[in-house]
């Protein structure tokens, strides 16, 4: 009863999910069963109270706990308060949940710390990324040769669903590549193209058609481990030489370091 209030005062009174988990209750497991920097993972996140808890317990302790939540994206009754008010799944309040804990958190972090908080040492960190299960980014081009048409050769030009948009891609790659999906993330924009920068270097992609040289010039410049691009940027074998040469030349690569550390999709 006590989580249900607690939990329909972060809602602004609404209530949106029935018997959900006491924090009180999840804290103190995760006090006696994990340290400071553990990770810790509900497969059965429900309304998202361990994530909460574990918000909770960071500002209270200054440990670095994460949390990975699971949940299938079970749909919530049309005639409940939820489904009225826009939450068509559990997942959606979970994840309103977490931001809303997150803000509430900081706003009390804020006022018992004071000017304190100012500084970067002190602030809890309360963001989260939401990953979702999907099939391939690219087009299922498994075909006979007695399969094909005349159209269907110019719809696989490019081998990349229409559907699908730079951070899709972005992120399949990272776990092709097996680089981490926590890791910090920024995108610039050189020349109006974007370029995603995964952890200063350790992955540049950009999956723009068309990339200038001085946008590829500019990756180079980066010095990268790995680079992602989309098959449709060389349109012509000059291009790649190109490509190829200015790489070489910034970075120090070998032609044989290029053709590792650089991937087209």
């Amino acid at each position: 009863q006590e989580a249900a209030q607690n939990l329909k005062k972060l809602f602004d009174n609404h209530d949106y999910f029935d018997y959900p988990k006491p924090i009180e209750l999840i804290k103190r497991c995760i006090i006696l069963y994990a340290s400071k920097d553990s990770i810790v993972l509900d497969f059965f996140s429900g309304s998202a109270t361990t994530a909460h808890s574990v918000l909770q317990l960071n500002s209270e302790d200054g440990g670095n706990r994460k949390f990975i939540m699971v949940q299938l994206p079970e749909e919530t009754s049309e005639k409940s308060e939820a489904f009225k008010s826009g939450y068509k799944n559990i997942c959606e309040i979970g994840k309103e949940r977490i931001r809303r804990a997150g803000k509430k958190i900081l706003e009390e972090q804020k006022a018992k710390q004071g000017d304190l908080f100012s500084g970067e040492q002190k602030k809890l960190d309360v963001g989260f990324r939401v990953f979702k299960c999907a099939d391939s980014n690219m087009k299922d081009v498994y075909y006979a040769p007695a399969d094909y048409d005349q159209q269907m050769l110019f719809d696989l030009e490019d081998n990349i669903k229409e559907d699908r948009n730079d951070l899709d891609l972005l992120f399949g790659c990272m776990l092709d590549w097996g680089v981490t999906l926590d890791l910090p993330l920024r995108t610039e924009k050189v020349d109006g193209i974007n370029i995603h920068i995964v952890n200063e270097g350790d992955l540049v992609a950009c999956f723009e058609k068309h990339i200038p040289e001085s946008v590829i010039d500019h990756i180079a410049s980066l010095l990268p481990m790995r680079v992602v691009l989309r098959d449709s940027y060389f349109d012509e074998a000059k291009e790649k030489m190109n490509f190829f040469e200015i790489f070489k030349q910034r970075t120090g690569w070998s032609e044989e370091e290029v053709r590792k550390n650089v991937k087209v999709i």
